[in-house]
């Protein structure tokens, strides 16, 4: 037989394999089979019979394989899962058994996994009969709800006023973090756009549960060890950026130099979180996140949607996710979904706050508090007084990404992030190098009426100072908490991070808190609360980059965004401001344990914050009357006072020092 010839012309176009395609599998057959299912070589003797028929029955085998798979597809589908399930329970229980302990967080994530399962599963099969079984129950309900509401409003009410009551007066400090609270919502109020239209259900829902997760992070022990682990874990993996940024850059400059060892952090995050949209695991967390605030609050599915995936992404990229629907929103829905965007950072900045130092488990909370104080504010600030066209909609559509494969997504969120490093990388040269020259024109003004050492920290320090204070900071630690506030809302929060990063590597080296009249760190409380403070976007500088994005996405309503983004600016700011509130009133303040066991054992040769507060106490307690030092509290008549006084005065100055010489 004849081979057909390979030509250029077919080289370029390609050539289909007629095996793997309907028509040509109905070729092959009718060519190789004739009436009484003999092939033609059969038929032409045994003569004729070449490599060509055994290569047809090889591609018929392969063909009758396809059909097969296609026919069978669910029941594969089902046996290859069993399979795939069978072969991870026998992975588990091996792990359970070799070490219980080191399995513990394999344990939370299959028990969370096999929950949304079976909740999944259950609601398909026997959700319809359980809800007609309850359907008088919750009739009942629903005709007690007018006034069990307000009885549940009245405990709810009663139960805080007690426990705030009881939690203050151990740490009095905290009452003026709840009253910055109060200031702040009553700000927030007086601004409003309608005062008589405020929904406030949104506004108390989205203040209890801001109010609920950060109890949970910050006071309950699950809730604290959970956000340090995975704070712990997130530190891990973006270790491994190292692996990528080392072998491109070198060892030396991922080390010594600030672009290469921060910035790649921002290209891996990307690529990950673009792998994660592509096998739709991110949409599934943002529509879980969205119907409890949904739910809760009553807000609409598509404002709730934007500032759910603010949690997760930029505020450029989360309106992205109802790009449909931003050109019939109202007023209020895009306050809400510039507020959202205002009020929290992208996970890929935050990889790179977090490589600064800045602690994981507290911005991951800052981050998710966030989101239900956003839309509650924003519905405070810019009350619904129109009609929308999404009120009625349980839930909107959420588009996945246009990638055909794994290695795509990974490759378009490196490419993509290519512009954010820039952008970052440009902004930080842009605003130091400002910044700079604003110090240094400032210095030259305030020498001339002889005031030394003005710049444009100093006049944040004593303009926000007030502001500093109502959030919970000490006074002492007030003026440089108002320096990164006033940077972060005038500047940029990528440099106020860096900053505070550089206040808390002082605070755990165990420098002395003063060096002349500067202050070198600030307290862990003044840190824990500027942490919340600086987590948003809520800058001059994000102004261009929130309009610019939106009118990308819809240019006839420029004018509608450009109304309303100074309001939803200080809103985000605002925001931000009443979680580090949050953060102020529910810090409980690290106990440093027995300094005596401490500084009888610690080797003096490296010093660290808990050597610095034990030296502290030290001094505190020690009396020198007439040349005669003596030791009061836990030091009292131990040998090892002295010794350990020596050593402390070796490192820091203090009054009683002159004791030792």
């Amino acid at each position: 037989m004849e081979e057909n010839p390979i030509t250029l012309a077919s080289l370029e176009k390609g050539t289909d394999n007629l095996a793997f395609s309907p028509l040509g599998e109905k070729g092959l057959c009718d060519e190789s089979d004739g009436p009484h299912g003999e092939s033609k070589e059969e038929r032409g003797g045994e003569g004729e019979r070449g490599p060509s028929s055994h290569r047809r029955k090889a591609l018929q085998s392969v063909s009758k394989a396809q059909r097969f798979c296609k026919a069978h597809a669910k029941m594969l589908r089902m046996v290859v899962l069993g399979l795939l399930g069978v072969a991870y329970l026998c992975y588990f229980i091996a792990a359970c058994w070799l070490n219980f302990q080191r399995a513990l967080a394999l344990v939370v994530l299959t028990a969370v996994v096999a929950f949304f399962v079976c909740w999944h599963l259950f609601k398909k099969h026997c959700g319809a009969r359980v809800l007609l079984l309850l359907s008088p129950v919750v009739e009942c309900f629903q005709k007690s709800w007018p006034w069990l509401k307000w009885l549940l409003w009245v405990a709810l009410l009663g139960g805080l006023i007690a426990w705030l009551a009881l939690d203050t007066s151990r740490n009095p400090e905290q009452l003026i973090s709840l009253a910055g609270f109060g200031f702040l919502v009553l700000l927030l109020f007086a601004c409003s756009k309608h005062h008589c239209a405020v929904s406030w259900r949104a506004v108390f829902w989205g203040l209890g549960l801001e109010f609920l997760f950060g109890l949970f992070v910050l006071r309950t022990t699950p809730g604290v060890q959970a956000f340090q682990w995975l704070g712990d874990q997130v530190q891990v993996f973006l270790g491994y950026t190292t692996a990528g940024s080392g072998f491109v850059f070198g060892n030396t400059l991922i080390q010594d130099v600030f672009a290469f060892q921060t910035l790649p952090i921002i290209v891996f995050f990307s690529c990950v979180m673009s792998i994660l949209y592509y096998l739709g695991i991110m949409q599934w967390l943002i529509l879980k996140i969205s119907w409890v605030l949904q739910v809760s609050m009553g807000t609409t599915p598509t404002e709730t949607l934007s500032v759910a995936g603010n949690i997760f992404v930029g505020q450029t990229e989360a309106p992205l996710l109802i790009r449909p629907y931003l050109a019939d929103m109202t007023y209020s829905e895009v306050h809400a979904v510039m507020t959202g965007g205002f009020s929290t950072i992208a996970g890929s900045v935050m990889g790179a706050y977090i490589s600064f130092g800045i602690d994981a488990a507290l911005l991951i909370a800052a981050s998710v508090m966030a989101a239900p104080c956003a839309l509650a504010m924003s519905k405070l600030v810019y009350p619904e007084v129109e009609e929308s066209k999404f009120k009625g909609k349980a839930s909107v559509y959420l588009a996945s990404g246009e990638e055909r494969n794994i290695l795509e997504a990974a490759s378009n969120g490196a490419a993509t992030s290519v512009g954010l490093v820039a952008n970052i990388a440009a902004n930080l040269i842009a605003f130091l190098a400002v910044l700079e020259f604003i110090n240094a024109a400032l210095r030259w003004f305030g020498e001339m009426v002889d005031i030394e050492g003005l710049s444009f920290q100093v006049i944040c320090s004593y303009v926000l100072m007030p502001v500093a204070f109502l959030m919970g900071a000490d006074w002492a630690d007030s003026p440089l908490v108002a320096e990164l506030l006033g940077i972060k809302i005038f500047l940029n929060e990528f440099v106020a991070y860096q900053q505070l990063a550089t206040y808390k590597r002082n605070r755990l080296s165990g420098l002395e808190e003063w060096d002349g009249s500067r202050k070198q760190w600030i307290s862990e409380r003044a840190e824990t609360i500027a942490t919340f403070a600086l987590c948003g976007f809520a800058n001059l500088s994000s102004i261009g980059i929130m309009l610019g994005g939106l009118a990308s996405l819809v240019p006839e309503r420029k004018g509608d965004f450009a109304s309303i983004v100074l309001r939803a600016l200080f809103t985000g700011i605002c925001v931000s401001m009443l979680n580090a509130c949050l953060a102020g009133l529910l810090h409980v303040p690290t106990e440093v344990g027995d300094c005596v066991t401490f500084l009888s054992t610690t080797n003096f040769s490296s010093t660290s914050y808990t050597t610095y507060t034990c030296c502290q106490q030290l001094f505190a307690s020690t009396e020198l009357v007439n040349g005669t030092l003596s030791f009061s509290g836990a030091w009292a008549g131990l040998a090892q006072s002295e010794p350990c006084l020596a050593q402390c005065c070796g490192r820091y100055n203090h009054t009683s020092c002159m004791g030792t010489a």
